[in-house]
């Protein structure tokens, strides 16, 4: 039977079991949609094509599923680019459906044309552009299958509006065979013994885990080794949850406001097993003062990765679910001396903890952000999603907020998208409708979606927004006040709305803290109410992100709060 392309898109996509699609209909996308409304498919149209990528995006993390969006042509395809680009840099399984105008006007700078298969490239696992309703089939099914595995990652499929007009019978090929895509999934095993051997030598070893973690669903492996092996645990951001937040192993995160006892840990360490982790330079700092004592493992699924930032000695491709099941496997009962060392070693990094732990003024009047977010960690179950935008909410909630299990925290960890974590939090709140769901935000990054207000507000999904309200582009600010005079150019936000009142425009409940008596309550009222709410809480303008390593310095070398000479501190 002969279908149109539109038809067939639809039951490709239902095919590849396709819950839900985010996004923005267009003149090039009317077939389409039509098919869409036919087949009872759900929708959820954000009010930007941006947001509907995030939300894909958050749907995506949330789930382990592939997020699917889509927008029109030209202006609705380049605003997916933002959600796109995020989407590359933290490894998230993405399907990002263009409009684009017929294939005869193709390069005829027809109304509403963009190239967005070249504007793409760059930060794209692969891309397609359609040209007949026949490949169709083909095309989705390698879409989906190239997003979902080796290291996930987002593809664009571009559709020209004759290929939704076309028609052709729906043939879908029973398996996908894709010509040099083969990632490399089981770890190569004398490498793993190496590694292995490497850990029985070891005096001072320690687990420098990421996103590849949370991705692979490792944790339990995770937990299983590092156990066994009595090797303490540091997290990236993306990795939070990945270990959970209360083990005793578990130093918090690393790197540039990472916790003193994780980096003193990695300074001093000599060796580190890296696993699903990138050496990005939030985490490194000055790469020549990067754990100059160490032999490094890196265990990853993208061969591109390793010794990409830092030179690897022991490297092992492969999916890190199973690298850890076949170490797990070659675990061996150790002697004595062995368990005595590495208890000295604990004893170490334990006395670092105690020695630096997180703190703020907890005797401050005025509401600090960190204690918002301790209230928060308290008062949400340990299978709450929490997402976050990019600046000090973001480091304040991985700081504070202690991560129990795997997807619950969604960040833009590689791109540092501000606007991300609002959508972000709608498409998992969709993922997961009786789940709790909060977004962190700070009064800067809200602004850059909350249109999105409307959407939440239309379907009456419960999500929670807190906005972090210091009136100053937070993080811009700090580095201002340490490095530039306290000359705050283009960073102060008194022009802020009233956002508990644009909350309410919108048709959400809309909740003010002004007071550090009220927390507690007004957090509750928030997680207590059916729909959706926003939370202004006004908090210590010129609050800090501490621990931090300032550009240049190793990340041993960590400024304490308000150090005002500005050196480093060893």
């Amino acid at each position: 039977m002969q279908m149109t392309g539109a038809e067939i898109l639809v039951k490709a996509l239902q095919d590849e079991g396709v819950e839900i699609i985010f996004g923005y209909p267009g003149g090039v996308l009317l077939d389409f949609y039509d098919a869409l409304f036919k087949s009872g498919m759900r929708h959820i149209l954000t009010r930007h094509e941006q947001a509907a990528a995030h939300a894909a995006d958050g749907f995506a993390r949330s789930s382990g599923k592939v997020g699917v969006c889509m927008a029109t042509s030209g202006p609705g395809a380049t605003n997916l680019v933002t959600g796109i680009a995020t989407a590359q840099m933290d490894s998230v399984p993405l399907v990002a459906f263009t409009g684009q105008v017929p294939t005869h006007m193709i390069g005829g700078d027809a109304f509403q044309e963009a190239d967005i298969i070249g504007i793409t490239r760059p930060i794209t696992k692969h891309s397609y552009l359609a040209r007949s309703a026949a490949e169709l089939p083909k095309i989705i099914q390698e879409a989906f299958h190239i997003a979902s595995t080796g290291r996930p990652g987002p593809v664009v499929i571009d559709l020209p509006k004759d290929v939704f007009q076309d028609k052709a019978k729906y043939d879908r090929p029973e398996a996908v065979n894709i010509r040099g895509y083969k990632p490399k999934v089981r770890g190569h095993l004398p490498q793993i013994k190496r590694v292995m051997g490497e850990i029985r030598k070891a005096r001072r070893p320690v687990i420098y885990a990421g996103g590849g973690i949370v991705i692979s669903g490792a944790t339990a492996d995770l937990v299983k080794f590092a156990e066994k092996n009595m090797i303490p645990v540091t997290n990236t951001l993306l990795g939070l949850g990945g270990f959970p937040g209360d083990h005793p192993l578990f130093l918090g995160m690393l790197g540039m406001h990472g916790t003193y006892q994780a980096n003193m840990t990695i300074h001093e360490s000599d060796l580190i097993i890296a696993i699903g982790a990138r050496f990005d330079d939030r985490v490194t700092g000055n790469v020549a003062k990067f754990a100059p004592k160490a032999t490094i493992v890196h265990i990853d699924i993208d061969p591109s990765a390793i010794s990409k930032n830092i030179k690897v000695h022991i490297p092992v491709v492969g999916d890190v679910k199973g690298v850890l099941k076949e170490m797990n496997k070659l675990q061996t009962g150790e002697k004595p001396v062995w368990k005595e060392i590495r208890s000295k070693w604990l004893e170490t990094v334990k006395e670092w903890g105690e020695e630096r732990p997180l703190t703020y003024d907890e005797k401050s009047r005025v509401i600090k952000p960190q204690y918002v977010i301790e209230k928060l960690c308290e008062l949400t179950p340990d299978d709450a999603i929490i997402t976050t935008e990019v600046g000090q909410n973001q480091m304040w909630v991985a700081q504070f907020y202690k991560f129990m299990k795997p997807r619950t925290l969604l960040s833009s960890g590689g791109l540092g998208t501000m606007g991300y974590g609002f959508p972000a939090a709608m498409g998992a709140q969709f993922a997961f409708p009786d789940r709790v769901v909060v977004g962190v935000a700070g009064d800067g990054s809200i602004q850059m979606n909350i249109q999105e207000l409307a959407t939440v507000a239309q379907h009456n999904i419960p999500v929670k927004i807190i906005i972090l309200n210091n009136c100053f582009l937070g993080m811009v600010r700090q580095w201002q006040e340490l490095f530039y005079g306290a000359r705050y150019s283009s960073t102060c936000l008194s022009s802020n709305p009233d956002f508990v009142k644009v909350a309410e425009a919108f048709g959400v409940k809309g909740i003010r803290i002004t007071e550090k008596t009220k927390v507690v309550e007004g957090l509750k009222e928030a997680l207590e109410h059916p729909g959706p709410v926003l939370v202004d809480c006004q908090v210590e303008r010129e609050e800090g992100v501490y621990p931090m390593v300032p550009a240049g310095a190793g990340s041993a070398e960590m400024m304490k709060k308000k150090d005002k000479k500005l050196k480093a501190v060893k």
